[in-house]
């Protein structure tokens, strides 16, 4: 059994993806990279093929008709003969020395027989143009280099989220807990980290700056602009969240409060998008929004809605959503995002 399995969702990745493969490859044997070509109609199925050739024991490469990125997913895990499974995106890369140490991190635990649940590690906004890069960490949080449990951890800060950039899974536990991404969906990175978080049981926490999250093509799918205009994506993606996870029935109170957090930002985005439009149907669209998660679970509801980000989002009339965006614009310079 291969060490760590990671997935390429290459999807028209011609211009970057060889850059994202070439720095997954020193690896070695103890790595198995599936680039899954998803419908692509320029040269990502021949470069795909190319390295499988070259890297016959490391690289595989998977043809599919397009379904999106969270098809994409779903075909990595289905075919992944790793022990641990990683998402790299094709316009993203690793770090080859934290990637390093990650791998004798995961070799250790396996020779002293401590399979976890999860691994963290830190990773940069590699934002086109700015200055100085982000890097999201959780060093203030979560224990360094041993094994550990959610009792253990420490109250995130606002801003600071497990993300899929930052997050290594048993391939196990994502079967085990009947993952599956929708199709034609973007933003489901968001359901890819947060729906299991329930089954882990054990973490093991590498603080190494490993995952390099490019942010600056003017098509990419962060873009707020794009996000405005995939708005219904983004709240369909925020209502399966919600589906998925009952978090008022999670025992651990400091799993329960992480992931009501985690959830509020996602809600926080969507309610600001709709928002900033403008337009008098996405406004309506908020209100049902909320009203749909007070039907579906109103201990969610009342947490949402009376915490500190829901109050700001609120805020009635045109002076109340000049607030709100004003707000999110000071967030976005904070935490690096979009």
């Amino acid at each position: 059994m291969k060490l760590l399995s990671v997935v390429i969702p290459s999807y028209n990745s011609q211009d970057y993806m060889k850059y994202c493969i070439e720095s997954l490859l020193p690896g070695g044997e103890n790595v198995e990279i599936l680039i899954v070509n998803d419908g692509s109609v320029d040269q990502t199925a021949e470069i795909a093929d190319e390295y499988a050739t070259r890297y016959p024991t490391i690289v595989k490469a998977i043809h599919q008709k397009n379904g999106g990125h969270g098809e994409a997913v779903n075909t990595g895990i289905k075919n992944a003969s790793g022990r641990y499974f990683k998402v790299v995106d094709s316009d993203d890369w690793v770090d080859i020395r934290a990637y390093l140490k990650i791998l004798k991190a995961l070799k250790d635990l396996e020779s002293e027989e401590k399979s976890v649940d999860m691994v963290i590690s830190n990773f940069v906004y590699e934002k086109e143009g700015a200055k100085y890069k982000k890097i999201m960490k959780y060093d203030n949080v979560l224990p360094e280099d041993k094994v550990f449990t959610w009792d253990d951890i420490r109250q995130f800060r606002k801003g600071q989220y497990i993300l899929m950039h930052s997050v290594i899974y048993r391939t196990q536990l994502l079967r085990d807990c009947g993952l599956k991404l929708p199709k034609h969906t973007f933003y489901v990175d968001n359901l890819y980290v947060y729906t299991p978080l329930e089954h882990v049981k054990t973490i093991y926490y590498v603080n190494v700056d490993f995952y390099r999250y490019y942010i600056g093509r003017e098509d990419q799918s962060v873009q707020e602009d794009i996000m405005i205009k995939r708005i219904d994506q983004q709240i369909k993606v925020n209502k399966l969240m919600i589906e998925e996870v009952t978090i008022e029935s999670i025992e651990n109170p400091n799993l329960r409060h992480y992931m009501l957090k985690h959830l509020e930002i996602v809600t926080v985005v969507s309610a600001i998008l709709l928002i900033r439009s403008g337009t008098a149907e996405n406004l309506q669209k908020k209100r049902e929004l909320w009203k749909y998660i007070k039907e579906k679970d109103l201990y969610l509801y009342q947490n949402l809605k009376y915490g500190i980000m829901g109050g700001l989002i609120n805020l009635p009339g045109s002076a109340g959503r000049k607030i709100s965006v004003g707000a999110y614009k000071i967030s976005q310079r904070l935490v690096g995002f979009n």
